[in-house]
């Protein structure tokens, strides 16, 4: 999943993206009002991480601004600011949630991982199809209790077509979603992943499907009941 860390604390910052890099997650930054607004402006993220006190354009007006241009990917406040005042206006405003600072960083990643649940309408950390399950707390995953070996960037793309069973993604899309401004990544490498998850999901009861011109489709494959997870 890709989030924009919004953040002018160089150090805090490092910190944050480490943290959720090392979780899986595809991390960009914006040191300031004007960088975030444009990065939300031209790419998709599945999470913005936002301060109010900016240089600039201050958090409010990203916030605001975000929400005129219709865009409804959640947003969590974090601030050193811990008036009542201001968490009301930014909840009003169309934050998801807002986390004061200091904080502990256990509580930030399962407040992350809440709100990507709730914008893709899943109740649970772990998500299933056929005899696939995968626990994105544990970061594991499983078919018919046989634990899955996946590569990092294996992960992620299954977790993002896990997330959207029974959509049709794109190739831009599913690069957005797992690749940092940092990184390149051809969309020729996401056939390469889809081949390689192909082969280890033959047996969990798994379609990867090819909707050519389109992109791709993750479902059970025909016949094969939904496993309860």
């Amino acid at each position: 999943m890709r989030v924009l860390i919004v953040e002018d604390d160089e150090l805090l910052a490092a910190g944050l993206m480490r943290v959720l890099e090392h979780s899986g997650y595809a991390v960009d930054r914006a040191s300031n009002g004007e960088q975030a607004d444009h990065a939300l402006t031209v790419d998709h993220f599945d999470l913005v991480v936002l301060d109010i006190g900016l240089p600039g354009m201050d958090g409010f007006s990203v916030l605001k601004r975000l929400r005129s241009r219709g865009e409804s990917c959640p947003v969590m406040i974090l601030t050193a600011r811990d008036d009542v005042a201001d968490k009301v206006r930014g909840l009003d405003s169309g934050a998801d949630d807002y986390l004061v600072k200091p904080f502990v960083l256990n509580e930030f990643e399962a407040r992350l991982r809440a709100l990507i649940r709730r914008s893709s309408l899943v109740n649970s950390s772990q998500l299933g199809c056929g005899d696939l399950m995968l626990d994105t707390v544990a970061r594991r995953a499983w078919v018919r209790h046989n634990e899955l070996m996946l590569t990092a960037r294996e992960w992620a793309v299954l977790e993002y077509l896990l997330l959207r069973q029974g959509q049709v993604l794109s190739k831009e899309k599913i690069l957005q979603a797992v690749c940092n401004w940092d990184e390149s990544i051809s969309p020729n490498a996401i056939e390469v992943y889809m081949s390689r998850l192909r082969v280890k999901l033959e047996s969990a009861g798994v379609n990867i499907r090819t909707i050519r011109g389109f992109g791709y489709l993750l479902e059970a494959s025909e016949g094969v009941p939904q496993t309860e997870h």
